[in-house]
């Protein structure tokens, strides 16, 4: 792959993950609060922003994933330079937004799910020590942990996507 065309993706990169942590902290900063205080009840907010969150997360597959494209040829050109560079230390902060978006997307948002399938009833209603209640708010907390550790983790690699390895300029 040429350097000009690396940079063209990198550019694409920088874009794509900032249009995702800009939608991801602009729901969590103000639409979510808005939902939570202008709504009838917080069980109708709640399911309201867990739809928004289910979005969020595939969105943000598809952020991370094609952030990914464009490290396949450097990594390899980069085994015979440095033992650890900065496209294995930008591929470890990828591996880690994947892994929080597949913990997300197919653990902690069915098991929140699942609760509220359970119940039948919003949460507040139940006693603050029952179980399903006790699961839900422990499960919601990791999920809004992974959605800003996720946010923070696409800032930082938009931000240091310039400083990849291009190969030679010609």
């Amino acid at each position: 792959m040429s350097p000009k065309t690396i940079r063209r993706l990198d550019q694409a990169n920088l874009v794509i993950l900032l249009l995702w942590a800009g939608a991801a902290l602009g729901f969590g900063v103000f639409t979510a609060p808005v939902l939570f205080s202008e709504l009838p009840s917080r069980d109708l907010a709640g399911r309201i922003a867990g739809l928004i969150v289910v979005r969020l997360d595939w969105a943000a597959w598809a952020a991370f994933g094609l952030a990914g494209l464009s490290w396949g040829s450097r990594w390899v050109a980069e085994v015979e330079e440095d033992l650890i560079g900065p496209i294995r230390l930008w591929s470890a902060g990828l591996l880690v937004a994947l892994l929080a978006c597949l913990a997300s997307s197919f653990i902690v948002t069915p098991k929140i799910q699942e609760i509220r399938a359970r119940i039948h009833a919003p949460i507040e209603s139940l006693a603050p020590d029952q179980v399903d209640r006790v699961a839900y708010h422990k499960a919601h907390g990791i999920s809004r942990n992974l959605f800003f550790l996720r946010i923070l983790v696409a800032v930082g690699l938009a931000a240091t996507v310039g400083f990849l390895p291009r190969g030679r300029e010609s």
